[in-house]
């Protein structure tokens, strides 16, 4: 009787499975709205390595909400000091591109700035030039644009944008460090075998303390401040503004749907919670989810009436005994400019709406989608449960 041949082990062939499944991402602007939520999110989903560069610690590794994160702090417009922090981890696979350089002052101004836009392709070829040289196993980059990029800061109050604007449209012409940026790295990518997407939120909604582009956290000291003096929840913007926000969870799971997703490569996607947001009709949930009674109207710009109120909020710091920076300036950083915009402040009547289609994103494979009123009193509450802002029913002083 012939022997019957038996298969082989397939020890190659598993270590060779073993090998594939590697993946480490970068997270550049890991302290920033978009990149923190992306440590967290990739952190979480077990089968990744993570890597966050920033010059702040992000918040969540602070608190130890991560033990698959590693953190380096890097100044990104420091060519010498990225070099080093890519060659220490020539193992990445992905890198998502999550940093933004806004100008100091007035972040809405700064959207026009020529120094601006140069500050941010150096940025973005200081980190990526020397990855490119040691990580040679790259797959995918994910690279973080907006609403700005249908020329929305060019319209605005008086002028529509296209409704919705839809990736297809022809690149709008205006100077913008996006189409810097985007150019470099299409650029770069030509017979290369990774792949990039670009992302275009609008307003996005997350945590982190200190940030130029955090709605929340203006809204959340106004209305610690408000409530203290014995005021409800005052709506202090202007006329009807349809727009979209964007849960910052949601950015990062979306992130990373498209590191190993097919239809993702070398491709654009809007990104929405799904539906349109007037923020005054949604005011009366948040001051709900601030535990305050919501007052008639009183028009103001909140760049101008919060930081004489340094004294007031530190004295909230302390009574509360929040983890919140004691200094107004430094929770807020320069997000007041941003609100005043989306509130529209500016406007004397109801500016054209921004919408953005997302139905090219869904065809694409990525559904996920939450009700802004949900996620608005979602980001309220875990500031309130991490001590960031007073807590819903405290009692105050009368």
């Amino acid at each position: 009787m012939a022997e019957v041949p038996t298969a082989p082990k397939p020890v190659c062939i598993i270590h060779r499975a073993i090998i594939d499944m590697t993946q480490k991402v970068m997270i550049v602007g890991a302290s920033g709205l978009v990149g923190s939520a992306a440590v967290r999110h990739f952190a979480s989903l077990g089968d990744w390595d993570v890597v966050g560069l920033s010059r702040r610690v992000p918040a969540n590794l602070a608190l130890g909400l991560s033990d698959r994160a590693v953190h380096l702090s890097v100044d990104l417009t420091d060519p010498q000091a990225c070099a080093a922090a890519c060659a220490r981890h020539p193992d990445v696979t992905h890198l998502v591109y999550a940093a933004v350089y806004e100008q100091v002052g007035n972040v809405v101004e700064g959207w026009r700035s020529d120094a601006q836009m140069k500050t941010n392709l150096s940025m973005l070829t200081n980190i990526f030039e020397p990855l490119e040289e040691h990580a040679k196993g790259l797959r995918h980059v994910s690279l973080l644009q907006g609403g700005k990029a249908y020329g929305v800061h060019t319209f605005w109050p008086e002028k529509a944008m296209s409704t919705p604007a839809r990736e297809s449209e022809p690149r709008h012409s205006h100077e913008n460090f996006y189409w810097l940026q985007q150019d470099y790295l299409t650029a770069k990518q030509e017979a290369k075998p990774w792949a990039w997407t670009i992302w275009r939120p609008q307003i996005i909604i997350g945590d982190p303390v200190g940030s130029n582009l955090s709605v929340i956290s203006v809204v959340g000291a106004y209305a610690a401040l408000e409530r203290e003096a014995g005021r409800g929840l005052a709506w202090p913007g202007g006329p009807p503004y349809p727009l979209e926000l964007i849960d910052v969870d949601l950015i990062a799971d979306a992130l990373a749907w498209a590191a190993t997703a097919s239809a993702s490569r070398n491709e654009i996607f809007n990104i929405a919670n799904g539906d349109v947001t007037v923020w005054e009709n949604v005011w009366p949930a948040i001051a709900d989810a601030l535990g305050m009674a919501v007052d008639p109207p009183r028009r103001q710009s909140l760049s101008e009436t919060l930081p004489p109120r340094q004294a007031e909020w530190e004295a909230i710091v302390q009574k509360y005994g929040l983890v919140a920076p004691r200094t107004l300036k430094n929770f807020i950083g320069g997000s007041t400019a941003l609100t005043d915009w989306t509130f529209a402040l500016a406007a004397t009547t109801s500016p054209p709406p921004i919408i953005l289609s997302t139905i090219k994103l869904r065809h694409a494979g990525f559904a996920g989608c939450i009700d802004s009123e949900v996620m608005l009193r979602k980001w309220i509450g875990r500031l309130q449960d991490q001590r960031i802002l007073p807590p819903r029913d405290c009692a105050r002083d009368v």
